[in-house]
């Protein structure tokens, strides 16, 4: 069995499409769907079985699976960028990976976690995967912490010969719509726009960066699980990688493209950033792809026009916006 955490979340579920796709029905979901519309995402996929997240951490310590692992792709985690729980945090984002991570090992078994381009910080000591530099990363939130913690852990123990670890980027797509307010500027965007006709974005507070001209490295995840499925085929290929399509793009790019997508003339209204969020706000994100690229992964990225209207116009459109319908 192929074992993927977070199985009903936004990357984990996109993975399962993508193993459906390869006519791959042998998985088992791990993740915890509690009161949230999670479940929705699994309605189209296929797959053997669900287990509760602490149903299997038990399982697993206990050595009672009924079923033997080929490999466990670990996207289960919080993702929550603003979650102030310290503890919850480490135990959940560090501690249940750390054990998934030694028994993948102990058993010989595939491992490939979800990382963060959050674990950079401010973005003061760039963007590199070097694993050297990786070491030296400052996190600015507890969520960017809990990951960096894990690629330490990695790193001290030489692991990173011995599993994939990923540096998602911002991550955008379908099957994200239980993520409250984690979702993409895109969805939250697309859903203003239709309510007002106009998009609320931040203002900036540094004078080299116009009012919505911060910028990010947006990557589609239909992009993202294509390198998941190369590195899940290529298990020779180990170490911490980013993920994102390495050219930075400004919000204004953004928020114009789902305008476009959706045939309406570009209206934004820039307000003022809550001061909680103004010391820890990332201005400039784009992702190093050059150690990937080295790897031999021959991953090509979509322009964010063209992912920006596929994502608008054959999902957010739709009346079942699910990947997999």
């Amino acid at each position: 069995m192929i074992i993927v955490t977070g199985g009903a979340g936004f990357i984990g579920s996109a993975f399962v499409w993508k193993l459906n796709q390869e006519g791959i029905e042998d998985i088992v979901i791990v993740d915890r769907l509690g009161t949230t519309d999670k479940w929705r995402n699994l309605v189209n996929l296929r797959f053997e079985d669900y287990i509760y997240k602490d149903d299997f951490f038990n399982m697993l310590c206990d050595d009672t699976l009924p079923f033997e692992i080929s490999a466990i792709v670990h996207m289960g985690a919080c993702s929550s960028t603003t979650e102030r729980d310290a503890d919850y945090l480490w135990e959940n984002n560090f501690l249940y990976t750390r054990t998934l991570a030694e028994w993948a090992i102990e058993h010989h078994v595939r491992f490939i976690y979800a990382s963060s381009a959050a674990t950079y910080g401010d973005g003061r000591q760039g963007f590199s995967d070097d694993h050297g530099k990786i070491k030296a990363l400052k996190p600015i939130n507890m969520y960017g912490y809990s990951k960096q913690v894990f690629d330490l852990w990695v790193l001290r123990r030489q692991l990173e010969n011995k599993m994939a670890g990923i540096k998602f980027f911002n991550v955008f797509g379908p099957n994200e719509y239980h993520k409250a307010d984690m979702t993409s500027v895109i969805f939250k965007a697309f859903h203003q726009i239709k309510e007002t006709g106009k998009v609320k974005l931040f203002k900036s507070y540094k004078p080299e960066y116009k009012d919505g001209g911060q910028m990010r490295d947006f990557v589609y995840i239909k992009d993202c699980i294509n390198v998941l499925w190369w590195l899940f085929k290529n298990q020779d290929v180990n170490g911490i990688f980013n993920l994102g399509t390495g050219k930075a793009r400004t919000w204004n790019d953004l928020i114009g493209a789902v305008f476009s997508a959706m045939g309406i003339e570009t209206n934004i209204k820039y307000i003022e950033m809550p001061e909680e969020l103004r010391n820890q706000y990332q201005y400039f994100t784009q992702a190093e792809m050059n150690k990937l690229r080295a790897a031999g992964c021959p991953a090509v990225f979509s322009s964010l026009e063209d992912s920006v209207r596929d994502y608008v116009v054959n999902y957010l459109q739709q009346a079942d916006p699910h990947l997999g319908r």
